[in-house]
């Protein structure tokens, strides 16, 4: 059993870092509720639904109408059982169904009440639309990803989203749950993906002051030990010997430790783009293959740029199962690792509705109320499949 077992979350079923954050305590052991509307959200267009939406793993669907007036007792049977509340919708929008913090902490004072957005609950920007680009964008983050002084880029959806949204939200629940623990109190997290994405580049901020960014740093792709190459077959390397000791080694292997452009202060930022421009063609002299072959086995710091596609199968994921197919879709497995607890995948996603009738038993209801809910629209379940 997970770390999280027995723990008890309601997810409001939204999109990005909501369901990331709920799939990340679900695959620690927690039994996350998701409360999926009819239809689904904008997430299940774009990611697909049912057995395809990998944020769902491990999750319990009930399908509900948040609107309908006979929903409204069983929402509140579930929060006042929970230890957790998800929810991503704009500021005021839970206020306004009924089920805002004020009301759910005075039913189940012990209750942790995330809250994911953009730009926060409070200031000018909170009623706001935006995406991850948009809010890495303003926290000053997605200005870093220039290479070579190019168009200001960043990997989709990781910076705002996954990382300084879904994940520090988790973080958030994390240290409440545990802070509840000795005080038996509850309380609010507004996790805002703009502050997230800026926590997350704490370092580059830390370089910024010190005016190291941009144009004369080591880690902005200005410096020749730090960047991508272009191999003879289209592929790339990633090419990483930041130390002097793996500086020293990476020019031995590529023959260049007596060249004049090579020898000397690998920080001497007068000699970055010479130094660049002797790489750049020669990596191009080899396939991707050809090259790691050459640098199998050593600490040059120098990796192949693996495609999705490439990563489940490459000899160190496989060895240690970093990738794990459900419901026939492949995907990176629980992390990160625990010795006593491991995290594992205890479902597939579920079909929308899937529990809605389990879920229903479980909170008191006979099949005859169930039947009346279902009737009336206030819940769905999941059509069977032929």
């Amino acid at each position: 059993m997970g770390p999280l077992h027995g723990l008890k979350v309601v997810e409001f079923a939204g999109i990005g870092p909501g369901p990331f954050c709920g799939m990340l305590l679900a695959d620690m052991g927690a039994e996350v509720t998701l409360l999926e509307r009819s239809g689904g959200t904008f997430a299940t267009q774009l990611f697909g639904g049912g057995r395809k939406a990998v944020a769902n793993r491990g999750k319990k669907s009930l399908c509900i109408d948040l609107k309908h007036p006979d929903s409204k007792a069983l929402v509140w049977a579930l929060i006042k059982n929970a230890d957790v509340l998800i929810e991503g919708f704009r500021p005021g929008v839970m206020e306004r169904l009924g089920f805002g913090p004020e009301a759910c902490l005075a039913a189940n004072p012990k209750l942790v009440y995330g809250r994911m957005t953009g730009w926060g609950q409070t200031g000018p920007l909170a009623e706001r639309a935006g995406h991850d680009a948009n809010y890495a964008a303003l926290a000053g983050v997605l200005d870093t990803g220039r290479h070579h002084g190019g168009a200001p880029w960043a990997p989709p959806t990781l910076t705002g989203d996954m990382g300084g949204g879904g994940l520090l939200l988790a973080w958030g629940i994390a240290c409440a749950l545990l802070e509840a623990q000795r005080s038996g109190q509850g309380q609010v997290i507004d996790a805002a993906m703009c502050e997230g994405a800026a926590l997350l580049a704490h370092g580059l901020f830390n370089l910024n002051a010190l005016g190291e960014w941009h144009g004369q740093c080591a880690l902005d792709s200005s410096a020749p030990f730090y960047d991508v190459y272009e191999c003879a077959d289209g592929q790339w390397l990633s090419v990483c010997p930041l130390e002097p000791q793996f500086f020293a080694a990476f020019i031995q292997r590529l023959g260049l430790a007596d060249d004049p452009d090579f020898t000397g202060a690998q920080y001497d930022t007068r000699r970055w783009p010479a130094m660049k421009m002797r790489l750049t063609p020669l990596f191009r002299q080899k396939s991707r293959d050809e090259w790691m072959a050459l640098f199998a086995d050593t600490d040059d710091c120098v990796w192949p740029v693996l495609s999705m596609d490439e990563a489940p199968q490459h000899p160190h994921n496989r060895a240690r199962n970093s990738f794990v197919e459900v419901a026939g879709i492949r995907q990176p497995a629980p992390a990160p690792r625990l010795s006593r607890t491991p995290a594992h995948i205890e479902q597939p996603p579920p079909l929308q509705g899937e529990h809605t009738r389990e879920q229903l038993l479980a909170l008191g209801l006979n099949e005859e109320q169930i039947e009346q809910l279902l009737t009336s629209g206030a819940v769905r379940e999941a059509k069977p499949t032929a």
